[in-house]
């Protein structure tokens, strides 16, 4: 790359192209955001972010542009969100989110909304918002049952998003998990996972179950552990390491 950097994001657009935006370098919350080609393997600047962010996150919409919400400036949560316009490679400036936030999720909804959750700093952190491509426009949605920082959020393949684990700072890692229904706009909690972990993922798999792989787990461990969570029985299972196999 043009430049190292560190809690960034990167994201494949539907060019096939990779944009990597913002991140940590030579100095904290960086701004310049760059190409990958992978026809090329080169690497190319491209237009520069309005706010330097770190911590933030990158959602590709439907319609090819890339929105990029929150993060964290000068040690302070932000609360705007800009969109990138693959075509002619430059930055806008779309509606400010309603909270500060970083260490947030953000998930692409079937209807090309962009559901944003959680965060440090959210007010409190179990907030959730949803922006609206075709207005620009960011309205609140129903809140998390859990305040969580650093958690993951998975599209499913019923069109309802889960939400695992995360921080918070009164009890440490989380174990929870809840889905969230765009048709209701409601939250209902979840079967718990076997560990408790943050900074981890979760992976959508071809037949729809969702793999929750390491992260910061109970006492603050460096966790290798995973596990699969099943949508149509709503249940984790821990996976054997001896055959990397979900366990009995």
């Amino acid at each position: 790359m043009n430049h190292g950097r560190t809690q960034h994001t990167s994201s494949t657009l539907l060019n096939g192209k990779v944009l990597d935006v913002g991140g940590e370098g030579m100095t904290p919350g960086m701004n310049n955001t760059e190409l990958y080609d992978p026809a090329t393997g080169i690497w190319t600047t491209t237009g520069d972010l309005h706010v330097s962010q770190l911590g933030h996150t990158a959602s590709v919409l439907l319609n090819g542009k890339v929105l990029i919400t929150g993060g964290l400036r000068h040690h302070h949560e932000t609360n705007t969100a800009e969109l990138y316009d693959p075509s002619t490679e430059t930055w806008t400036l779309t509606a400010n989110m309603s909270h500060g936030r970083y260490y947030h999720a953000a998930t692409v909804l079937t209807n090309g909304q962009v559901l944003v959750t959680g965060g440090d700093d959210a007010g409190p952190p179990n907030t959730a918002e949803l922006y609206d491509p075709s207005t620009e426009t960011w309205r609140m949605t129903g809140r998390m049952n859990y305040e969580r920082v650093s958690h993951t959020a998975s599209l499913l393949t019923n069109g309802k998003v889960l939400v695992t684990g995360g921080e918070d700072a009164r009890v440490g890692p989380l174990n929870t998990s809840e889905l969230y229904d765009p048709s209701t706009n409601m939250w209902t909690t979840d079967s718990s996972m076997h560990f408790g972990r943050f900074f981890h993922t979760a992976s959508v798999l071809i037949n729809g179950n969702v793999l929750v792989a390491g992260g910061v787990s109970d006492e603050y461990h460096i966790a290798n552990t995973a596990e699969f969570y099943n949508p149509s029985t709503e249940n984790y299972m821990p996976i054997d390491k001896t055959k990397n196999l979900p366990s009995s």
